[in-house]
């Protein structure tokens, strides 16, 4: 039997800068595990070019942008490994292993990837490419090449994680016990919905507030963010429960009698629209302007970003080697061992 032990992959595709999405969702929970497990976080550009493989400018642009949100949120990279996915090869010969021990019609049924597929259409239309159809399958090499057992994710990726857990399970199966299994921990946080509305904030969609966005690019979202429709007039009753602003407010707001004061002077038609949005603008700077900070200190250390970039896939590397080497030993792959 494998020794028992605990270490978080996690990561992000480098599509665009982080949002608040990403930060409610995912980032303060990594800030929060990176001192108590052994984390890696991989900028997965590899995934990343699964959908945008003739835009491979877009995904190198937004690496270094990526890493400059992670630091800037707390990730301590002497804490936390960010590496590149790209540079890891091991993680491309063992999604080649693993692919043998897949059928197509089980990537098919993956909950996940029939969500992601039926989104994409416009990119895609009918002839969705191998490398999207099989990035579970890729991401179960990220997963496993660092002897990952814990990862964090949200309810919508359970499915991508138990596929990886069934390709586990069957390699063991037939190499002998070799791979770790990995669980998955869903957090306390939720998906977080985007100013349209739409139950998903998102890059692609136009409906999110980023971490580095300046003041007044903060202003102009929330100013145009989705309130009760049926509020006309200032002094209308309002409805809180389908108000996107009162939404973030219980997001951002530090006070909770505060909240409960500004959901019942808009239930009463005491507060309007324009002064609710204001106050939570106010509210949602204050929270991201120590984020923005730190993140300007790396803009102006590009050098440094660089330097903690490499460092960080270098140790990955390493990890990545001595998985593989086990791997091949017990595939009977080591030929001049």
């Amino acid at each position: 039997m494998l020794e028992k032990r605990d270490r978080i992959l996690t990561g992000d595709r480098p599509t665009g800068k982080l949002h608040i999405g990403h930060y409610f969702g995912s980032l303060q929970n990594r800030v929060k595990l990176q001192g108590k497990y052994e984390t890696f976080i991989e900028v997965a550009d590899v995934q990343a070019l699964t959908d945008n493989f003739n835009h491979p400018e877009k995904v190198k642009k937004n690496v270094n942008e990526i890493v400059m949100d992670e630091l800037a949120v707390g990730i301590d990279p002497n804490k936390a490994t960010i590496f590149l996915q790209s540079m890891i090869p091991e993680i491309a010969e063992l999604t080649v292993f693993y692919s043998n021990l897949v059928t197509i019609a089980r990537l098919e049924r993956n909950p996940t990837v029939k969500t992601e597929i039926a989104q994409k259409r416009e990119i895609f239309g009918e002839s969705v490419t191998y490398g999207f159809l099989g990035y579970p399958v890729s991401q179960a090499a990220d997963i496993t090449v660092f002897d990952g057992t814990i990862v964090p994710v949200g309810e919508d990726q359970l499915p991508l994680i138990e596929q990886c857990r069934e390709i586990v399970r069957k390699f063991n199966s037939i190499y002998g016990e070799t791979l770790y299994l990995p669980k998955a921990v869903v957090g306390d946080n939720k998906r977080i919905k985007g100013l349209d509305g739409n139950e998903k904030m998102g890059k692609s969609l136009g409906n999110a507030i980023y971490l580095s966005d300046s003041d007044e690019e903060i202003a102009r979202k929330v100013m145009s963010a989705v309130t009760d429709p049926g509020r006309i007039k200032k002094d209308d009753l309002g409805n809180p429960d389908i108000c996107m602003v009162s939404y973030y407010h219980k997001l951002f707001g530090k006070d909770p009698k505060e909240i409960e004061e500004i959901e019942k002077e808009c239930r009463e038609g005491k507060r309007g629209c324009v002064a609710c949005k204001k106050q939570l603008i106010k509210n949602i700077i204050e929270v991201l302007e120590p984020i923005r900070e730190r993140r300007r200190y790396y803009e102006e250390r590009p050098e440094e970003v660089k330097e903690i970039l490499m460092e960080g896939t270098k140790h990955a590397q390493k990890i990545a080697k001595e998985t593989m080497k086990r791997v091949k030993e017990a595939m009977k792959l080591d030929y001049f061992a």
